[in-house]
């Protein structure tokens, strides 16, 4: 049975005479979309970044057996694309043409415009050979309405040799969410065998080597997109994503990454131009001036969405003092500007922030050193022992203090950050000096990775182990503003945002290295409007 819910059905269901919107999921076509393993579209369907009255479109095609991903080969073609009602598309409301070729290896994207707010549409894109897959999309509401709930997947670090991605099955199947957000390392720069699960190899990349020109993040692309499940949860939902490190190389930063040698591997230049084109071509994101991917989304008065690059304009990860040198940045100088006015400015009751790396102090100096090792490499944490997260927001002190000093000074509040990065689960208040512990400025919910290497895998350990349960508790008592952490789980985040709270629960897999992987409720914790102040849930969403 196919449920649509158009802006008409929303109004309805939340009562008309109140003014309000219920912004709910829909299902997709029972069966779901079909994955395209073979044809002119094998990579898939996905939209991204809905507006009011618009969404991204994107596909990949490949219209001659010559015009592999990277290849470089392959005839310039048109690509047709419709927009309809219906899944079966017999009421089409927008249709067109989008040209595409080798200079964009065959990736299509498509900006429509002229759409309902609020509204769910059935989308395919089509050429000789036939159609895509189907894929359903959802239109943000207007920017002034009334909206009673909002529910997003919310995901980070997807390494295709550590597993499957059971985790965006499972998204794909609940029916009840509006929109995915992805925190960035969508993939993994790597060669195959240098960072897998645990030592093993699940399933392997390719390119077998370590990804450096443009044919190279072509290819890794479009391997990621050839996985089913991904594929199905692109077609599902739209997604608004943003990107990390491994998107080009391990802690990369404005002017070269811990995992690039120039020396042998060319210049850095070089590879980051290469690593963003091959992104920009096949993701479904819209960019700014000068390529900018930091954007902000609204919903209704109920939320907007402000997604970060901590990437492009960070300076380099130091150690010392020098984290306090308000000289160096994580955000740049015109995206803090942009966020701090944004946020200070929004009437949305809940200003969110897609944060790619953890902005929470974690204060690591009491902790032993068999967990200093794994959280060293998952953190950042300097070999010498110096108690702080480099990589993070904790590297960039100065940039945290003047953000978290904006929010005080304005007095903005209802300030929730979506981070990943870090493959482990936290429940965070976000402190800094100014605010003392008992008066954060903002919540912070962490989701776990959806494959990549945790602790318990670090210390060859199985999941639930009693180390990495004492290393929970111990970052908990060093740290009292970090509510709840829990380091083995591999799995997504579910975030459901209402007027009087914004809650996140997490699911972790059974097995990360089985497609068939079941997945299970481990916490949720949410922070009320007007508090940033945390609270256990004791039951899952319903």
């Amino acid at each position: 049975m196919t449920n649509t819910l158009d802006r008409r059905t929303l109004l309805r269901m939340a009562g008309a005479s109140a003014g309000t919107a219920v912004l709910a999921g829909a299902t997709l076509a029972a069966g779901g979309p079909a994955h395209a393993a073979d044809g002119a579209f094998r990579h898939g369907v996905a939209s991204g970044d809905p507006l009011p009255d618009g969404v991204l479109l994107w596909t990949r095609l490949t219209p001659t057996a010559e015009a592999q991903p990277g290849s470089g080969l392959g005839p310039e073609v048109d690509v047709t694309w419709q927009v309809a009602a219906d899944p079966d598309f017999t009421t089409v409301l927008a249709a067109g043409t989008q040209h595409t070729g080798p200079d964009r290896d065959h990736t299509v994207k498509v900006a429509v415009s002229g759409l309902a707010p609020a509204t769910t549409y059935w989308y395919r894109l089509g050429h000789a050979d036939g159609w895509s897959p189907a894929g359903r999309t959802m239109t943000a509401p207007p920017v002034d309405a009334e909206i009673d709930r909002l529910r997003l997947g919310v995901v980070s670090c997807a390494n295709w040799e550590a597993g499957f991605f059971a985790a965006y099955r499972h998204l794909a199947e609940r029916g009840d969410l509006n929109l995915v957000v992805h925190l960035g390392d969508y993939l993994y720069e790597y060669g195959s065998g240098e960072f897998d699960a645990g030592g093993t190899v699940v399933r392997a990349v390719q390119p077998s080597h370590e990804v450096l020109t443009l044919a190279d993040y072509r290819i890794r692309h479009a391997l990621y997109k050839t996985d089913p499940d991904l594929q199905s949860l692109h077609a599902a939902l739209p997604w608004v994503i943003t990107w990390d490190d491994h998107e080009v190389a391990n802690d990369q930063w404005s002017g070269g990454a811990e995992n690039h040698t120039p020396g042998t591997e060319g210049a850095f230049v070089d590879r980051l131009a290469a690593a963003r084109q091959a992104y920009l071509e096949w993701m479904p994101v819209r960019t700014g001036v000068d390529g900018a991917i930091y954007r902000r989304l609204r919903f209704g008065r109920l939320a907007e969405l402000s997604m970060l690059d901590l990437r492009t304009y960070r300076s380099q990860q130091a150690s010392g003092t020098a984290v306090d040198d308000p000289g160096r940045t994580i955000t740049g100088d015109a995206q803090m500007s942009w966020l701090k006015a944004g946020l200070a400015s929004s009437n949305a009751r809940w200003k969110l922030v897609g944060n790619p790396v953890m902005i929470a102090r974690v204060d690591v100096g009491a902790l032993p050193a068999w967990l200093l090792g794994p959280l060293g490499t998952l953190l950042g944490i300097p070999q010498n022992g110096a108690v702080l997260n480099a990589d993070q927001w904790d590297g960039y002190n100065a940039d945290r203090n003047e953000l978290v000093d904006h929010l005080r000074a304005t007095g903005t509040t209802d300030v929730v950050f979506l981070t990943g990065d870090i493959h482990t689960s936290w429940a965070n208040e976000v402190t800094t000096r100014s605010t003392g512990q008992n008066n954060p400025a903002a919540a912070e919910f962490v989701v776990p990775s959806v494959t990549s290497d945790n602790v318990n895998d670090f210390l060859g350990l199985p999941a639930g182990n009693p180390l990495s349960a004492l290393g929970a508790g111990l970052l908990r008592t060093t740290n009292p503003h970090v509510r709840w952490t829990e380091l083995d789980g591999h799995g997504y985040g579910v975030l459901e945002v209402t007027r009087q709270r914004c809650r996140m629960d997490w699911y972790h897999l059974a097995d990360r290295t089985r497609a068939a992987s079941a997945s299970r409720w481990v916490a949720g914790w949410s922070v009320g409007a007007g508090s940033a102040k945390l609270r256990k849930e004791s039951a899952p969403l319903t």
